[in-house]
């Protein structure tokens, strides 16, 4: 992850014309929101024949809810009892304890498969706030749990949760003869579950998720120069978008998920074009000598920003599809890239410098205001999170690896996701799947 690497790779492509690399991921909560809301989530009771329950469903929903840094979760050794009906709460016990919402549950067979029931309490009113029993698989219960955890976490903080959502992003492995590995991971958005998309000898760049969760575009060197693919996760198949001469690089999809925005050199300098999926055919958006690069559609569709050094240095810009007026949108900072828009549209998250150190800032569109997040020195490829509560990037580790964390919009909450083996960088997070 060097200075300017957004830049360097298009460059080099101009002047230049399968074993898996399994990517666990682990958490770390570095920073969490002061005033987090406490909560005990009680080990859920198990109701089989014999054994115990596939997955410990209680442990992943405290997991999920503490990582949120929403959320100061009970440790299971302060718990005073552990009841897994309503009628065996002794709300007081809870009270004493500070603790403001209660979990219990239970795990049962269920003729091959299994229901988690969940109760989620309010303790000091002594009410239930909501109730639920799922059918699960024994392969499906962690993500049984997490959707778990996204119900919880939207009655308590009135937006809806992520954890039931997925992260992609791309891994490097260096091996001992110094060859490189590279993949293109999806895991769950806690780490778990890491699948590779693609394992390769060359280099992968840029996942960018289709707006049902069903796709993801990239970009892949496997015939010896970039081109750009589309590749579905349920069955693997993919097509090969575009490999023109030159560079083919940024691809990402419409809200509507019927065109992609991607950069081409095909006409001698680097241009944003669009193309429609269907038809294939290319529409050239900006024309100018210019690095213009990096693309991201407006939540609504009528507008692209994008990185651009027209003015000298790398700076936002925002065009308007249907009027093809370009307005710069960032000036403080000698660069600003790589930008990733809120859910809602209201704002934008990209790289910023602060002296020598590349940060990721947000920016209010409606009033131009930036606060910085991070304060890391090597930090890059933001990305929200569907409910625009944090923001996935990528940066570097004080030995030098690459690795990914997160970071709530208002910079109060912090985590990350440390990589097992290799470097991680470019992340995407994706979308609610339809």
């Amino acid at each position: 992850m060097k200075q300017l690497r957004i830049f360097a790779w298009l460059l080099a492509v101009m002047f230049s014309v399968n074993s898996a690399v399994q990517a666990a991921l682990t958490i770390e909560i570095t920073q969490g929101a002061e005033g987090a809301m406490p909560v005990a989530v009680v080990p859920f009771a198990w109701q089989g024949a014999m054994g115990e329950a596939p997955l410990d469903v209680a442990a992943v929903i405290g997991a999920d809810l503490g990582r949120s840094g929403r959320f100061s979760v009970l440790s299971r050794s302060d718990m005073l009892a552990k009841p897994h009906q309503a009628d065996q709460i002794r709300y007081q016990n809870w009270r004493l304890l500070n603790v403001e919402s209660l979990v219990i549950g239970t795990v049962r067979e269920a003729g091959g498969s299994y229901i988690v029931q969940f109760q989620l309490f309010d303790v000091f009113r002594g009410t239930q706030l909501i109730g639920y029993s799922i059918r699960s698989s024994a392969s499906g219960m962690r993500r049984t749990a997490h959707q778990i955890s996204d119900l919880i976490y939207e009655v308590l903080q009135g937006e809806p949760g992520v954890f039931a959502t997925r992260i992609a992003y791309v891994t490097e492995l260096r091996a001992t003869d110094d060859s490189r590995r590279y993949s293109i991971q999806v895991a769950d958005a806690d780490g778990y579950n890491p699948k590779p998309v693609l394992n390769s000898s060359s280099p992968l760049m840029s996942p960018s998720w289709s707006p049902d969760g069903r796709k993801l575009a990239y970009v892949s060197f496997e015939t010896g120069r970039p081109a750009i693919y589309i590749q579905e996760l349920d069955n693997g198949s993919r097509e090969k978008i575009t490999s023109f001469k030159g560079v083919n690089g940024a691809p990402v999809w419409s809200p509507d998920g019927k065109r992609l925005a991607l950069v081409l050199s095909k006409s001698g300098s680097l241009d944003i074009y669009i193309m429609d999926l269907a038809s294939k055919k290319l529409e050239r958006i900006t024309r100018s000598y210019a690095i213009d690069t990096e693309p991201v559609w407006s939540p609504d569709g009528s507008e692209l920003v994008f990185t651009s050094d027209r003015g000298g240095r790398p700076q936002l810009y925002r065009i308007d599809l249907a009027e093809r007026q370009v307005k710069r949108l960032t000036f403080e900072g000698k660069y600003n890239a790589r930008a990733s828009f809120s859910p809602d549209g209201r704002s934008l998250a990209f790289v910023h410098t602060e002296g020598n150190f590349f940060r990721i800032a947000l920016m209010d569109l409606q009033t131009g205001a930036i606060q910085v997040l991070t304060d890391t020195g090597l930090d890059e490829s933001p990305s929200f999170a569907p409910n625009g509560s944090m923001i996935i990037y990528a940066t570097e580790s004080k030995s030098g690896r690459g690795v990914l964390s997160a970071v709530s919009i208002d910079g109060r909450v912090r985590q990350r996701l440390a990589l097992q083996i290799g470097d991680a960088r470019e992340p995407a997070w994706a979308p609610h799947k339809k």
